[in-house]
């Protein structure tokens, strides 16, 4: 129940994101340190901003809906917040003079992906003795 619980939070935050992208995307836009020209990147903006952060919400809210998904819906969140957490460390190997919230960011994906890797190894732990897993 914690991980359906925690997706759900999970969910809930994209939606809120990408109603605050696709609303306020000058502000949201100024605030993550983009900017966006004229048509093209207005329309990159909003799909990658407020389209696909919605797709990742409807995904994170999946297991609410269709219970067996859960397992399924926790690795791939631990997947994407990994991948997050990888390229976020990159930027800051290569890229300099980020604002607080950039690290603000940071942490919060850090924050997700920890504890979602935290969550699929509760869910791991139930495989079998060969190493299959009985809940993926």
């Amino acid at each position: 129940m914690i991980a359906k619980l925690f997706l759900m939070l999970i969910g809930l935050m994209y939606i809120a994101l990408s109603v605050w992208c696709s609303v306020k995307p000058e502000a949201t836009s100024t605030k993550v340190g983009l900017s966006r020209t004229v048509g093209q990147g207005e329309s990159e903006f909003l799909v990658i901003y407020g389209g696909m952060e919605l797709g990742l919400a409807i995904v994170f809210l999946l297991p609410w809906f269709k219970p067996d998904s859960l397992p399924t819906v926790l690795l791939a969140c631990t997947i994407l917040h990994g991948c997050l957490v990888a390229y976020r460390l990159a930027s800051f190997a290569i890229y300099s003079e980020f604002t607080s919230m950039t690290y603000s960011l940071a942490a919060g994906e850090v924050l997700i992906f920890t504890t979602s890797l935290w969550l699929t190894w509760q869910n791991v732990r139930g495989s079998t003795s060969d190493g299959t897993l009985t809940s993926f």
